[in-house]
């Protein structure tokens, strides 16, 4: 069974720094071939903050460019957001996703996974 795990959300100040985690696990993955973070404000759709692409291709949304980092160990099959310079409208529940290549005993799938979100809190 495929789950995705993230890691190192919390409580910082305005200007300060996070670094989260995901890591996948699985039998039968076959390849991971985009990995990336949302994140969902109170009120507001989940949206895309950032994705990195099988051949290290990153993407950020405009709000985050120059602040947010996101990068991926492929041995380990972690991705990673860091997270500088936070404002509090970066306030939100953060959660990672990644696009798998998976086989089910039959044969070749692809499936998006999700996983169970982690708690970002930028404020004074």
């Amino acid at each position: 069974q495929v789950q995705l795990v993230e890691s190192g959300g919390g409580l910082v100040q305005p200007g300060g720094s996070l670094r989260l985690s995901c890591a996948v696990s699985g039998r039968s993955i076959f390849s991971i071939n985009v990995m990336g973070w949302y994140r969902q404000a109170p009120d507001k759709e989940r949206a895309l903050v950032a994705d990195i692409r099988s051949g290290d291709n990153t993407n950020y949304v405009d709000s985050v460019k120059g602040r947010f980092t996101i990068s991926r160990d492929h041995a380990k099959n972690t991705v990673y957001l860091q997270m500088n310079s936070l404002k509090p409208e970066d306030t939100a529940v953060y959660y990672c996703n990644a696009d798998l290549i998976y086989h089910d005993g039959i044969g070749y799938n692809t499936r998006t996974y999700w996983g169970q979100g982690t708690q970002v809190t930028v404020s004074s």
